[in-house]
């Protein structure tokens, strides 16, 4: 399976524990919310899911690539 990840910027607390661990992904926009990088390169599923579960917000969206449906990263 394959994931996409997006930040739900209105629940972002700005931790940057994303930003911090996966700079070529993430960064802070201007108001200090983290965002995804456009053209980011894919990271792996595990690695994709494992920061999702990680965030202190759970503002780390995660989608089936294929579906575009949400997964649920605590049962996956």
């Amino acid at each position: 399976m394959s994931y996409r990840i997006e930040v739900d910027g209105e629940i972002c607390i700005s931790s940057g524990r994303c930003v911090a661990e996966h700079p070529e992904v993430f960064r802070f926009d201007d108001d200090e919310v983290a965002e995804t990088v456009p053209g980011a390169p894919t990271l792996p599923d595990d690695v994709t899911l494992r920061l999702a579960r990680s965030c202190p917000s759970s503002a780390l969206l995660v989608f089936d690539a294929q579906t575009g449906d949400e997964v649920d990263v605590f049962a996956s």
